[in-house]
């Protein structure tokens, strides 16, 4: 895999991972927890790392060519949008209401993984985006070899871009409770409508 295809993927990666979404949305309301902002990036992370298995293993593949289960996997993604879009309407984070450092931490890193191992989102990348930089024939690498390396690539990516996002929402909101408030709600509401409309997408 040359250098140039690697940047192509890394430039068209990173406009994705940089568009507000569902993981956004999660690591803002967790940045407003403190210590909660790595687990929840962490949570994030691994459930790319289980899509990139996936992938490596040839079930993005499969997954692709089966419009059920693709249909499947995104109601629930969905359906889970919603019901986390609506707790955290709710009960919005505000600045100091953190969770507990291990139980809480453990439900975070769970949530995030969660959010993104059925994020729809990233099931895109994985089974439309990413084939597309992969190159077969003499001279190249192994097929796996290749997916797991911009799957690594993704996961990088995914990684630099929601610690910021966490780290400057508990920093510019941290002593700004109303703020943070109204931008946690805004978030809930984020992954509502976004679980509401593929849910509708996929109903008609």
């Amino acid at each position: 895999m040359d250098s140039g295809t690697l940047l192509s993927f890394l430039a068209v990666d990173l406009l994705l991972v940089c568009i507000p979404g569902a993981d956004w949305a999660y690591v803002i309301s967790a940045g407003l927890r403190g210590r909660s902002v790595g687990a929840a990036v962490a949570g994030l992370v691994s459930g790319y790392a289980l899509h990139t298995a996936l992938a490596t293993a040839g079930l993005a593949v499969l997954v692709a060519g089966s419009p059920a289960l693709l249909t499947v996997l995104t109601v629930a993604g969905a359906a889970y949008l919603v019901w986390l879009g609506w707790s955290v309407l709710r009960r919005p984070g505000v600045p100091g209401a953190g969770e507990a450092v291990t139980a809480g931490g453990v439900r975070v890193f769970l949530r995030g993984a969660t959010i993104s191992g059925l994020n729809p989102k990233g099931l895109l990348l994985y089974l439309s985006v990413l084939p597309q930089f992969l190159a077969s024939g003499e001279g190249h690498l192994p097929i796996a070899a290749q997916t797991a390396a911009l799957g690594l690539l993704h996961m990088a990516c995914c990684a630099a871009v929601y610690l910021t996002v966490g780290v400057l929402a508990r920093a510019l909101l941290g002593a700004r409770p109303a703020a943070a408030r109204a931008v946690t709600r805004t978030s809930g509401a984020a992954m509502l409508g976004i679980g509401a409309f593929l849910l509708i997408q996929r109903a008609f």
